[in-house]
């Protein structure tokens, strides 16, 4: 029976974006599903978290750090996070959807790998590793599961940092290990500590698989296999297939070297050796005799070791084309698993041991030595404990991180301040969270870092001014933002549906995902500039883009002042117009101001006058102070909006109290 058909997320609409096509495969933490981005109309792989994860808010809460912090990686041989949510009772990864198979499928049908074609499969996945290094992140389950071949080629690796989410979850106690036991750094199995030398380690291993066709450990539990990755060093790949260059034998035991002091430093750094041997291999390809090529079968003859030299059962889930998730998520074998176990067990060994088919006495002799030797563990354990040896990570968490720093100063951590990460909900410099997470057991004296919180995110408005409402809009959103309210207001610059301003206005920084309201133009008007000189209204329409045409005509007014206007002043015009003026030229006989003399007066006296400062381009608020100074009443008249003056009528001299008009 098809499993899909009984998965109740089939045919539904997740968050109202992703409609859940087909199951691809489900596993200890998550399910995968095929989905159809309706918003974006793409295929994508969404994984959504077991309930039992769900409804753990510390897993919750690491999941969506973790997932800002992957989806923040662009690398091609990383697969690309595209978004995180909750939908009731779901939490969800959507992911670039990778049609392909695992590096899993590969061993399984081929076995092991000739040693150039091994090296081209894990130089990608370095590629991609130290990538996340670079950018402070850790990948902590490196195995082939979780490495992607799709069907063009390319090589993917997937599920960064959900075995570091899942060491938040409740379901985990103190003490325990979380990854896969086959590719378990020793520091990870006896602190539950990692870092970037725990995954060059993980890949050490998987190289070691590629060559050989299975890992260097086995055991009856995973207790034993974790007991030799403490206790033992990985063997050349050559001691089991001959073949093996010497300089990869020497890559494969620099990387898994017990000592994490000794491992290339990170990613980048292996990748550089893999890369300079990779060069030195015949560019056939086929280092060995034995070498299959891309797709054969696997006959089990072309090497020492099959693909079943280790536990296997056969693929689980649809096999042949997937996402993003048919890696982990459907485990094949149990020491394939990622796991959480136990780890006070590694202090005297595994639990469970080979018999010997000796009979009689010898069994005798043999059982009782081993359970001595059990107690003695046990006993160990114990003192191992009481000494004090081991401390929990206190929970730093919401605190200032001046004051966690010094608690755990007190508890005897060695503290760094990790990077700084955006929160919208925990303010600035106060701990988001730590590595390792509150409650994990350690060595006293650790390294225990602190994650401080960013506070929430902000972006710069854009500038948008006289960009199209449409245009505006789309600059504002892909700027993080939320386009908001429009409203209109008349303008003597801006078209008409151009953005006149925003609010907050450009430059202002703003929660990300915050509103940004519109001022749009009502249309472009006619500024009016009658009573104003001909050459200030001349200057000023000029400047705004429209042609000036201009009749003189007599008039009492001052020669020179602008009389009419066509367009008038507030009319809709478009950039470019032509505009008519209608200037006096003075009377054409007399006189019409009344400070100069009659001719036919003889006896009239000439009224005082005094010159008027001249204020062009000053600020308002001078201007009119300077002008009242001077002993002159000030109208002021608005025409573009500028806090200069930009034209000012009558000049000259005139009698005190005469009104001066000022456009600005």
């Amino acid at each position: 029976m098809d499993t899909t058909l009984t998965d109740p997320l089939v045919g539904q609409l997740l968050d109202g974006r992703y409609r859940v096509e087909s199951r691809i495969a489900r596993g200890g933490m998550a399910s995968v599903y095929l989905a159809l981005d309706v918003r974006l109309d793409r295929t994508v792989a969404v994984k959504v978290m077991h309930r039992s994860l769900a409804e753990d808010p510390q897993f919750v809460r690491r999941f969506i750090g973790e997932a800002k912090s992957v989806a923040s990686l662009s690398h091609p041989n990383i697969v690309q996070v595209f978004d995180q949510g909750t939908d009731g009772a779901n939490v969800y990864l959507s992911m670039e959807y990778v049609p392909g198979r695992t590096l899993r499928d590969v061993l399984r049908r081929r076995g092991r790998l000739p040693a150039r074609e091994a090296l081209e499969m894990v130089i990608p996945v370095l590629a991609a590793l130290g990538a996340a290094h670079q950018a402070g992140l850790i990948h902590r389950d490196v195995k082939p599961e979780n490495v992607l071949l799709a069907d063009d080629g390319r090589v993917k690796v997937v599920d960064f940092g959900l075995a570091r989410a899942i060491e938040a979850t409740n379901q985990t106690k103190t003490g325990m290990m979380i990854g896969t036991i086959g590719y378990m750094s020793p520091e990870q199995v006896t602190t539950g500590t990692a870092d970037a030398r725990s995954d060059v380690y993980a890949t050490g291993i998987m190289l070691f698989e590629l060559l050989t066709g299975r890992q260097p450990y086995a055991g009856e539990t995973p207790m034993a296999v974790a007991y030799r990755h403490v206790h033992e060093s990985v063997p050349a790949p050559s001691s089991i297939v001959p073949d093996v260059p010497p300089s990869i034998d020497a890559l494969v035991l620099a990387a898994t070297d017990k000592d994490p002091a000794a491992r290339p430093a990170d990613a980048t750094a292996m990748l550089v050796a893999a890369v300079e041997v990779h060069r030195t291999l015949p560019k056939t390809g086929h280092t060995g005799a034995h070498a299959a090529p891309l797709g054969t079968g696997d006959t089990g003859a072309h090497s020492g070791v099959r693909t079943g030299g280790h536990r296997t059962l056969p693929p689980h889930g649809e096999a042949s084309s997937f996402g993003t998730a048919q890696h982990a998520l459907a485990e094949p074998e149990p020491l394939g698993q990622t796991m959480i176990q136990p780890r006070t067990e590694l202090l005297t060994g595994p639990t469970e041991v080979e018999r010997p088919r000796a009979r009689g006495s010898r069994t005798v002799w043999f059982l009782a030595a081993l359970a001595l030797v059990m107690v003695a563990g046990i006993a160990f354990t114990g003192w191992w404990f009481s000494q004090g040896r081991y401390t929990k990570v206190p929970d730093l968490v919401d605190k200032p991180i001046t004051v966690a720093r010094l608690e755990a100063q007190q508890a005897g951590f060695e503290v760094r301040i990790g990077e700084a990460r955006f929160d919208d909900k925990v303010p600035k410099d106060v701990v988001l969270d730590t590595d390792p997470g509150a409650g994990a057991e350690v060595v006293k004296g650790a390294v225990l870092t602190l994650i401080p919180s960013a506070g929430p995110q902000t972006i710069a408005v854009p500038a948008v001014e006289g960009l199209s409402l449409a245009d505006a809009r789309a600059k504002i959103a892909e700027a993080g933002l939320t386009p908001g309210r429009v409203s209109k207001s008349a303008s003597d610059t801006i078209p008409r549906d151009q953005v006149i301003r925003t609010n907050p206005p450009v430059g202002k920084r703003v929660k990300k995902g915050g509103t940004v309201n519109f001022v749009v133009s009502a249309g472009l008007l006619m500024p009016d500039v009658t009573q104003m000189m001909r050459d200030q209204a001349e200057k000023l329409l000029r400047e705004k883009g429209f042609n000036v045409q201009v009749d003189e005509t007599a008039d009492d007014t001052p020669p020179g002042t602008v009389i009419a206007q066509d367009p008038s002043g507030g009319a809709e015009v478009v950039a470019g117009q032509t505009v008519h003026l209608t200037v006096s030229r003075g009377p054409d006989q007399g006189f019409h101001w009344p400070w100069e003399v009659n001719p036919a007066d003889p006896n009239q006296t000439p009224p005082t006058v005094v010159n008027v400062p001249n204020v062009m381009f000053k600020s308002v608020r001078d201007a009119v102070n300077e002008l009242k100074a001077a002993g002159f009443t000030v109208k002021v008249r608005r025409v573009v909006g500028t806090d200069r003056v930009v034209g000012e009528n009558p000049l000259g001299q005139q009698p005190p109290g005469t009104t001066i008009t000022l456009w600005h």
